[in-house]
Order: structure tokens, then C-alpha cells, then sequence
């Protein structure tokens, strides 16, 4: 479901990275490693969790498939950038246009989610999509694969 469009401000994230694909996912493995080191983040900006995805390559574009290697981040944003130890790294998201939608269920339904963003709503939108981070914002309804269970995901676009 589509919410809003939204200017995200400039952000720092900390937390964990994994090179995966799509058709070798290491999601689990990633956020895994990622939640015991969450409490050693002493500047925390609330409680929310990101979960984002960067891509070499665009991923509407027609090189992009279940073998595209992308980068994907278990982070908290935080108020500056630091070092931080235990294999926990910054990323700096530097904002812009993003369009935001709504996931509401199993993360075994994502897909459809996924489906409706760049097969329906995309195409016939004024936006196009931007080369910049994707990402889901799992707040305090985000319930970790349970039916009631939300989340926020964040598309960046531009106008066409």
C-alpha cells in the first residue's frame, strides 16, 4: 500500500554488512550476528531498526535478477559517525526523495509488496526510480514475521 512521498534527511547509520543475492539470501544470518551488538550502539537515535539494500545496479534495470549481487544493512541510525568496534561499521545515507509503503504481514509475503511497487505503482507514477540506498523501517508495529506484523518500505525516486 502506498502511504507518501517523503525528503529523507541526511542520516548515519551503524551496524552489520552482508554481500548477498536474492537467490542466496543471508538476511537471517546477517541480523543474526547484528542484535547482539546492538546494545554496544551508545548513541542510538530511538529504537528503530533499518534494513537496507544497496545495489550496484538498479533494480528495476534489466541486468538486475535473483544472481545480482547486493550489499545489505542490519543498522540503527545514530547521531554522528564514530567508530564503532565489533564489526560494526557507519553508513552515511544521504537522503533525498524516497516514496514509502507499507508491508503488513509475513516476510514470506514481501514479494507482493515488492510486485506492487515496481509492476504497478512505479510504472504509472510521475517518479522513476533513483540510484540511491533502499531500505525498511521496522518500528514499534514491526513484529518480525508475524501476520500483524509492519513495516515501512522506503523506494528512492525522482521525478521523470
Amino acid at each position: 500500500m502506498y502511504l507518501r512521498t517523503e525528503v529523507l534527511p541526511k542520516k548515519t547509520l551503524a551496524g552489520r554488512r552482508l554481500n548477498m543475492t536474492l537467490a542466496h539470501n543471508r538476511t537471517f544470518e546477517l541480523w543474526s550476528g547484528f542484535m547482539p551488538l546492538r546494545k554496544t550502539i551508545a548513541d542510538p537515535v530511538g529504537n528503530d531498526l533499518y534494513s537496507v539494500q544497496v545495489f550496484s545496479e538498479m533494480p528495476e534495470g534489466s541486468g538486475f535478477g535473483p544472481h545480482t549481487l547486493f550489499e545489505k544493512w542490519a543498522a540503527v541510525e545514530v547521531k554522528g559517525e564514530a567508530v564503532y568496534g565489533d564489526g560494526l561499521e557507519t553508513l552515511c545515507m544521504n537522503g533525498g526523495l524516497y516514496a514509502v509503503f507499507l508491508h503488513k504481514g509475513l516476510s514470506s509475503e514481501f514479494h507482493r509488496t515488492m510486485d506492487f511497487i515496481f509492476k504497478e505503482w512505479l510504472p504509472v507514477s510521475d517518479y522513476r526510480l533513483d540510484h540511491r540506498p533502499h531500505f525498511e523501517l521496522l518500528g514499534s508495529k514491526y513484529k518480525n514475521d508475524r501476520p500483524e506484523s509492519e513495516e515501512e518500505v522506503w523506494i528512492p525516486i525522482r521525478p521523470k
